[in-house]
């Protein structure tokens, strides 16, 4: 019997469909529950606050001011004002956008990071998982060595010998959390890569990156997007701690890090410096972690055969 050509276009269906069924499936089962969404609806008014607030109010974050110096929230001491709904630091700027522009490097630099994580994880996990062999054996063992090495150390190490700009952050912690994703997708790869669809495509012509891209790649998205979801929270709070410790983004950029950083010297006469950005860094990583454990019940209802 010959091959029409228009059987071989039909190869890369089963697997794609199958890897995004799962994926709706999963999105589906999480949007149903009201965890996920409080938790969304939290994240998505603190990330329109965080755009448009800034730019609507005209206030500049960076803006000294001698004059309005140390006056406290609404209602909370004797030197305050409704111009300073969060009040102002200890040079007289307003903590509300000074919190706000903050919010927004964090989650920049969090969405970054965990885009770099799966983009080095899965593609080195993807290979590993197809080829097998020698090449599996060398990206594990380069997974292995990259996870003995605790991030925070690594990115203390780098950043604390070169200036840490947010690219060069992004990097840094890019770099040391790929790991997690390469296990994963390569075990996923593994399972995948002897199935009849692939061994199809494979005598109809495909190459090694049209199978990869094509046929693997989806399937690997449901198993750890509730990972990825997380670790935006992960990651945000290991920026927050390289900004504590002065290897954040350096000011007068406000980022949670400094900002709580300058806000301990002032904590028994002006607590609000340092409160109010970990309230804002509070309420988006509870919003994060809500709809990621929505979206791994979601998972493990799935795969364990309840829906």
């Amino acid at each position: 019997m010959s091959v029409t050509e228009t059987d071989i276009p039909a190869i890369p269906v089963p697997a794609t469909q199958r890897g995004a069924s799962v994926a709706r499936r999963i999105w589906r089962i999480a949007l149903a529950s009201n965890e996920f969404r409080v938790g969304a609806a939290i994240f998505i008014v603190l990330v329109l606050a965080a755009i448009l607030y800034p730019a609507l109010s005209g206030i500049d974050p960076t803006k000294m001011s001698v004059a309005t110096r140390l006056h406290a929230p609404p209602f909370m001491g004797e030197k305050w004002s409704w111009m300073a709904p969060l009040g102002t630091d200890q040079i007289g700027r307003d903590m509300l956008v000074r919190s706000l522009v903050g919010l927004r490097y964090s989650l920049l630099i969090g969405l970054s990071t965990v885009l770099v994580m799966l983009l080095i994880g899965c593609s080195l996990g993807t290979i590993a998982g197809y080829y097998g062999g020698r090449v599996d054996m060398v990206i594990m063992r380069l997974t292995d060595a990259q996870l003995s090495i605790p991030m925070i150390i690594l990115a203390i190490t780098v950043l604390g010998v070169s200036r840490p700009t947010i690219p060069a952050i992004i990097l840094v912690l890019g770099l040391s959390s790929w790991p997690v994703y390469a296990r994963v997708t390569r075990s996923v790869v593994m399972t995948e890569r002897k199935r009849e669809y692939v061994r199809a495509a494979e005598i109809y012509g495909a190459s090694d990156f049209r199978i990869m891209v094509r046929l693997l790649a989806p399937l690997v998205l449901p198993p750890i997007i509730f990972v990825s979801v997380l670790d935006v929270a992960r990651m945000m709070i290991f920026e927050s701690i390289l900004g504590f410790i002065g290897l954040g983004v350096q000011p007068p950029t406000p980022t949670f890090g400094n900002i709580i950083a300058d806000g301990r010297k002032y904590l028994l006469n002006a607590w609000w410096i340092a409160t109010m950005p970990g309230v804002f860094l509070c309420l988006c990583l509870t919003s994060i972690n809500l709809m990621g454990a929505s979206l791994e019940r979601a998972r493990n209802r799935i795969y364990g055969g309840k829906s």
